[in-house]
């Protein structure tokens, strides 16, 4: 009985078979039935009407006769609720969560028929127990993806009609999502794997392709996935609303990745220089590891400006970006009396090299370098910021490591700094002070006397020694011989050998000696001989050229031990102790005179001069060496204060730690060989960080024991002998910054995701700040989405009670009275802060106020509204001497970034 069951089984299937493979058009498409998935295998030849097997086997090895096969892969396909097979319309039906794979293709959808004649499939939608249309086909063939509503598609030509297709192309490599470019197109004809042609398209970064708040209305189009998209005539859309904004043919480039391109200016006009353009330029990408950008300003009169920079990395091995800006100033016109021509320019460079690239050997550089006035006179806004600075710097270097014993450490450096803001003290404000280049070498520290494995014990085993070597081409020069041979006319050039020697050890267990020595041996390439001219009247100066050297060496000890007090309130208490670490140390210093390298002159007319002491080092790079003995006795109490508070969490057993006191340190030296005023000013400073390190609080003073007389010089007498106090406040200075916001208040969420590095992401590629205090740098380029997405969820469509804000804030106070000058040298407040009054409008600025001066310092006010696909922006600084204010409104995708519109008042110039 069995048996006739399987016996009928089989002939059924057989029949199926037979049925399925009749002949149509001289071709046969067998069924292969798999266990997971069904699947139609496509025949290697197409099947003759005759019987006769020769024959067949001739035309099997006859090539000539070969036709290729319509489809070269099996076609495999499931779906969740039936699959049904018609013989007479020669389809096969899927419905529910249908799948069908053929080669690189990759089709899902509500319903799917397939014509196994025509080789033709058709897709779409279904609806759901509600009534809606649900499982919206998914087309993916390679890499592109499409999601219409249905399509119809041909295995055999690879052509398909698309109807409301959407799919989004990406602007740059693994940047998808809103930053990414959607098209929507109401028919799609699918000529090729490359060449799509769409009628009544929209084109759009808006996250809803449906009902996007903007897009760019196509008639008709041609695309090309990953590449581009060329239209007929366009115009923008804005809430569905039509604009004049409209071209008869429009281009829109789909590069996967970093492509070339135009960078499109901004246009406007100035009273001083006229009408302009600005950061029109062209970028282009440099392999995959770097880029370049130039652009520039034109203006009527006669200004321009050029820019240029360029970033690169390698992950794993480097990082790095060149930036060079110069500009060509003309204001007002030739002939007025307002007229004037400043050329400026400004070169920033860094490079960083990552540690596992060489571990022996490192260059990195941080240079930026230029016209002092530069940042001061500069049009663009990003260097608003800048204008505050004082200074610029610059440092490259290269170091190696031998690591063999006794390993040795050596680089070369080259640095430059210059004041940009000069101040009414300074007596050269355009000096810049350049090294070209610093060597230095020191080997690591040996102990002769013990092992290199073993503990050392006893003064003996403890001896140490090492060797460093500092030589250095230092140049001073100003704006003007900058990069010219007369830069090099006041350099100096000479070296500094060290060895120093030392040993520590234990005395009654808690108190720690040191005692060493150390020996330097000084060369340079030049003296200098002075000589008294009686019919000049005048002291002489002569240069010598050449190796010249000299050497000295001071001895040391010290003796310092670590004191501990506690202060016990209770473990019931919320402060349960106090703890207070005292370091005190006393150290010795001698070092002997060196008489031997000082000269004299006689300074005088008829012998009635005076004997004046000179060396031939003074004014050589090092200096000169040491005249008179030194014996004095150096006095320092280092202490730290912390406290120990009960958590509020009631799950912590221990306490937590928190300092009231990170530092306070007490200093003063008392010289054993001067005749008077032997006791040096005490030397007071510390600092500390409050609420939760939010605070951060760090001061220093000076106070001098003696006094002083009617012109200020101190004097023999001790000040509270004078009348006065015990110690005489000479200076004092404080520096208070403070941080907080919102988030201190919220409750503390889960560990939050890291963010992905950027390789090509360079905030502070200025040289200055990177807070806002002195205001922030706005470039009309950068992306805001990008800091929305640092912050709250614009999502959410109120945020009642909270609302996101931070506030940060910086006193700082320097006071002066060493000749009763009884003033502050420096005193000022700087403020800065943002806050979301809702979760698309964000309001911030930035200030100061100078008590010496008695005025505001740089003042920023900015307003920035999320329109979601776009962003509005409004920077104002209401007053001074960089007044000024700028506008935008543009998309925030980068691909799309040129539909904008920015205006700009000119930086207000006395």
């Amino acid at each position: 009985m069995q048996s006739n069951k399987q016996n009928v089984l089989f002939l059924f299937l057989l029949f199926v078979g037979l049925f399925l493979g009749t002949a149509q058009e001289g071709k046969v498409i067998p069924l292969e039935i798999k266990a997971e998935r069904d699947s139609i295998v496509a025949p290697l030849f197409p099947k003759p009407l005759e019987r006769d097997s020769i024959q067949r086997d001739s035309l099997q090895r006859d090539s000539l006769n070969q036709k290729p096969p319509l489809l070269l892969d099996n076609i495999t396909y499931k779906a969740k609720d039936y699959v049904k097979l018609s013989q007479r319309e020669n389809k096969i039906y899927l419905y529910n969560e249908a799948e069908i794979y053929y080669q690189d293709t990759e089709l899902k959808a509500g319903i799917i028929i397939m014509d196994y004649i025509k080789n033709e499939v058709y897709a779409g939608r279904i609806k759901d127990s509600v009534g809606n249309y649900t499982q919206l086909p998914y087309f993916k063939q390679g890499s592109n993806v499409v999601i219409p509503d249905s399509i119809r598609f041909n295995f055999d030509t690879q052509k398909a009609i698309i109807w409301n297709s959407r799919t989004e192309q990406q602007a740059a490599a693994g940047q998808l999502g809103s930053d990414a470019m959607k098209v929507y197109a109401e028919i799609t004809k699918k000529e090729n794997d490359s060449v799509y042609f769409l009628s009544e398209a929209k084109i759009t970064t808006a996250e809803d392709t449906i009902n996007p708040d903007y897009y760019i209305r196509v008639r008709k189009a041609k695309f090309v996935p990953k590449k581009k998209v060329i239209a007929g005539y366009s115009n923008l859309y804005i809430a569905d609303v039509p604009t004049p904004i409209a071209m008869p043919f429009a281009y829109f480039p789909l590069s996967v990745g970093s492509a070339p391109g135009v960078l499109m200016p901004t246009f406007g006009n100035d009273p001083d220089r006229g009408y302009f353009l600005q950061d029109f330029g062209y970028y282009a990408p440099l392999g995959d590891y770097a880029n370049v950008e130039f652009s520039g300003d034109f203006y009527t009169n006669g200004s321009w400006g050029f820019r240029t920079a360029s970033i690169y990395t390698k992950r794993y091995k480097y990082r790095g970006n060149v930036n060079f800006r110069y500009e060509n100033l003309v204001t007002s016109q030739k002939g007025f009396s307002d007229y004037s021509l400043s050329k400026n320019w400004n070169l920033q460079f860094s490079h960083s090299q990552d540690q596992k690239a060489s571990p022996n050997s490192r260059f990195s550089a941080s240079v930026n370098l230029g016209s002092s006035e530069y940042y001061r006179n500069s049009l663009q806004q990003r260097n608003l910021p800048n204008t505050q600075n004082n200074t610029l710097s610059s440092s490259i270097s290269y170091s190696k490591t031998f690591p063999a014993y006794p390993s040795v450490n050596m680089s070369v450096t080259a640095t430059h700094s210059q004041l940009t803001s000069p101040t009414a003290t300074t007596t050269n404000p355009d000096n810049i002070n350049m090294t070209l280049p610093t060597f230095q070498a020191s080997m690591e520290r040996i102990f002769p006397f013990a092992k290199r494995d073993g503990i050392k014990k006893g003064a003996i085993q403890n001896i140490n020694f090492q060797y460093d070597v500092n030589a250095q081409n230092r140049l001073t020069t100003n704006d003007e011989d900058f990069l010219t041979g007369r830069m090099f006319d006041n350099a100096r050039i000479g070296a500094r050998h060290r060895i120093p020697i030392s040993t520590n050890f234990k005395i009654a267990k808690y108190f720690s000696v040191t005692m060493g020595g150390n020996y330097e041996d000084v060369w340079t390439m030049q003296t200098f001989e002075r000589s008294f001219d009686p019919e000049a009247n005048r002291v002489v100066i002569d240069t010598i050229s050449g190796f010249d050297r000299y050497n000295q060496y001071n001895l040391n000890a010290s003796i310092g031990t670590t004191l501990y007090g506690t202060f016990n309130f209770g473990a019931d208490k919320k402060i349960q102790a106090i703890r207070h670490v005292l370091r005190p140390t006393i150290s010795y210093g001698y070092a002997p005179s060196f008489e031997q390298f000082y000269d004299e002159y006689v300074e005088g007319l008829d012998g009635d001069g005076r004997v004046v002491q000179y060396s031939r080092f003074d004014g050589t790079l090092n200096g000169a060496p040491r005249l008179g003995r030194s014996n004095s006795l150096s006095l320092a109490l280092n202490n730290v204060l912390e406290a120990k508070v009960r958590d509020k969490d009631s799950t912590k057993t221990e306490p937590k730690k928190i300092p009231l006191l990170s530092n306070f340190n007490i200093s003063t030296a008392y010289n054993l060989e001067a005749d008077s005023l032997r006791l040096s000013p005490l030397n007071i400073n510390g600092g500390t960080n409050i609420l939760n390190n939010k605070m951060s609080i760090n001061f220093a003073a000076g106070l001098d024991p003696y006094a002083i007389d009617n012109n200020g010089r101190r004097i023999d007498t001790w000040n509270i002998d004078n009348g006065g106090s015990l110690f005489r406040l000479t200076r004092a200075n404080m520096n208070i910054s403070y941080s907080i916001d919102s988030k201190m208040f919220a409750k503390k969420k889960d560990d939050e995701a890291e963010e992905a590095e950027d390789p090509f992401d360079y905030v502070a590629q200025s040289g200055g700040r990177t807070d806002d205090l002195f205001g922030r740098a706005d470039s009309f380029r950068d992306n805001p989405r990008e800091e929305r997405e640092k912050g709250t969820n614009v999502e959410n469509p109120a945020y009642a009670t909270k609302i996101p804000w931070n506030f940060r804030l910086a006193y700082s106070a320097s006071y002066l009275n060493s000749a009763r000058q009884n003033e502050f040298s420096a005193h000022s407040l700087m403020f800065s802060g943002d806050i979301e009054l809702s979760p698309r409008w964000k309001v911030g600025g930035s200030s100061g106020y100078d008590f010496k001066n008695k005025g505001f310092t740089l003042t920023q006010l900015r307003f920035q509204r999320d329109l979601k696909s776009f962003s509005m922006r409004f920077n104002w600084t209401p007053f001074g001497e960089f007044r000024r204010w700028y506008f935008f409104i543009g998309i925030d995708a980068s691909i799309l970034s040129d539909l904008k519109w920015e205006n700009r008042s000119q930086p207000f110039r006395n």
